[in-house]
C-alpha cells in the first residue's frame, strides 16, 4: 500500500512520524510506500524576510525520512506550494495513493466550528481514504491520543453504498484489529427495509470470523451526536466512517455527519470517500 504522510513539521506531525508504535500499526495493514509531504503557503515567498520555508522544511523532511526507512519503509519526499488540502489531494492522485495520513490537534468546542482547517478540509474533498491522527492539542512535547491505531475500532453504517465501501476497509485493517463497536443510529425520518440489527449482526460475524471481537450498538438520534457518545463510551482507537460525496455543492455543505466526527472525535478517524471518478477535476 502507498500512503501520503502529510506535514507541516510541527510538534505534532513530529508525534505521529516518530511514534513506533503508530510505524507497526502502518505497517501490519500493508502499507510499505511512504510519501512524505509539506504544502508552503502561496503566499510565502522565498524572498520575505525570515521565511526560509522550503529550505527548513527540506531538512526537516530528510529527517522524517531518516526516520520512516529506518522502519522498514520505502520514502520520497514533496515539497509543494499552494493550498494544503489541495495540493495534499493532488499529489494523492498523482502517485495513486492508498491513504492519505494527516496528524490534527484535539480542538475547543468553538474551533471545531471554524471550516478552515487541512483537516476539515481533506474531510470534505479527500480523494483516498483519511487517517486522521488526533494528537494533545495544550502540551510542548505533544503525542497520540491512541497510538494503536486499528486495535480498537468504532465502525458507525447507515447501510448506504458507501458505508459498506468504508466496511471493507477491514480487509487489511483486521491485521491491527483486536475489537470492533458496530453502530447505527436510527432517526426519526429514516425508513429502512431492512432490520438494522440484522445487518449489524451479519457485519459482525464476518469479523468474528477473523477473530475480531465485536459488539453491536444501536441508537436513536442525532448520527453525529450519537456516534460521537458511543465514542466516549468505548474509547476506541480510530473510528471508521464513510463521507457522502465530492461535488462542489457538497462541499459548501457544512454540518455533515462525517466532518462532525472529524471535527468532535477524541480518537483517531479514519474515512472512506466514495471511489474515485474517472477525470475528476481536484480544483
Amino acid at each position: 500500500m502507498r500512503a501520503i504522510y502529510a506535514t507541516d513539521l510541527s510538534a505534532a506531525s513530529r508525534a505521529t512520524i516518530e511514534n513506533e508504535t503508530c510505524l507497526d500499526c502502518l505497517e501490519r495493514i500493508g502499507v510499505d510506500e511512504v510519501h512524505l509531504l509539506t504544502v508552503v503557503p502561496s503566499n510565502v515567498h522565498a524572498g520575505m524576510p525570515g521565511m526560509n520555508l522550503e529550505q527548513r522544511r527540506e531538512r526537516g523532511l530528510k529527517e522524517y525520512q531518516s526516520v520512516m526507512e529506518e522502519a522498514g519503509f520505502d520514502v520520497e519526499t514533496h515539497i509543494v506550494r499552494g493550498t494544503p488540502h489541495r495540493r495534499i489531494n493532488g499529489v494523492a492522485e498523482t502517485v495513486r495513493a492508498d491513504m492519505t495520513i494527516i496528524g490534527s490537534r484535539g480542538q475547543s468546542p468553538l474551533e471545531n466550528r471554524v471550516i478552515g482547517s487541512t483537516a476539515r478540509n481533506l474531510a470534505r474533498t479527500t480523494v483516498v481514504p483519511l487517517l486522521v491522527n488526533r494528537i494533545e492539542r495544550e502540551a510542548e512535547e505533544p503525542e497520540m491520543f491512541r497510538e494503536h491505531l486499528f486495535q480498537r475500532m468504532l465502525y458507525a453504517t447507515d447501510f448506504s453504498e458507501n458505508a459498506e465501501r468504508a466496511f471493507d476497509a477491514f480487509n487489511y485493517l483486521r491485521h491491527a484489529t483486536e475489537e470492533a463497536t458496530l453502530v447505527h443510529v436510527q432517526s426519526p425520518k429514516e425508513e429502512l427495509e431492512l432490520d438494522p440489527q440484522s445487518e449489524l449482526d451479519e457485519l459482525a460475524d464476518t469479523l468474528e470470523q477473523w477473530d475480531i471481537d465485536t459488539r453491536t450498538v444501536i441508537r436513536d438520534g442525532d448520527p453525529s451526536e450519537e456516534i460521537l457518545d458511543v465514542e466516549e463510551s468505548v474509547k476506541p482507537t480510530t473510528t471508521l466512517i464513510g463521507s457522502r460525496g465530492r461535488s462542489r455543492l457538497r462541499r459548501l455543505m457544512l454540518g455533515s455527519v462525517s466532518e462532525d466526527i472529524v471535527a468532535g472525535a477524541k480518537g483517531n478517524v479514519y474515512l472512506v470517500p466514495p471511489a474515485r471518478t474517472a477525470g475528476y477535476n481536484l480544483l
